[in-house]
């Protein structure tokens, strides 16, 4: 997995920033864009420390890509996105076709996730 400093353009990560600081406000902690085999830290809350295994977590999220495809038909519906709860945050994950972003938020409600889910689902379907 490859970390770089430009897989998207300026505007398009500021996008995905605003959209994430409106939904999630100041609980937002990251942001990140990713593909296959690379990815992007986009936002970083200032308080924070640079220091994540961003690989590692990507390489985690990138099941996201298969996820459409394991639980289509499901009678649940389509798969939307995935929310994964730890001991100091949460990490919301959406994937549309081969390109994807995680978010991290110190608290996150139900419907939060889904409204921070939706405008990244717009933004990663928008060209």
């Amino acid at each position: 997995m490859e970390l770089e400093s430009q897989l998207l353009p300026e505007s398009r990560a500021e996008s995905f920033v605003r959209a994430c600081r409106t939904t999630a406000g100041d609980d937002l902690r990251s942001v990140t864009y990713f593909t296959h085999d690379r990815c992007e830290q986009v936002y970083l809350r200032s308080d924070l420390e640079a220091d994540a295994d961003l690989a590692g977590f990507v390489e985690h999220e990138t099941d996201g890509f298969q996820a459409r495809t394991a639980y289509r038909g499901s009678e649940l519906g389509d798969y939307q996105y995935t929310i994964r709860a730890f001991e100091h945050g949460y990490l919301t994950r959406v994937t549309v076709a081969n390109k994807g972003v995680f978010v991290t938020t110190d608290g996150l409600t139900l419907r939060r996730s889904k409204e921070l889910a939706s405008a990244l689902s717009e933004l990663l379907d928008s060209k």
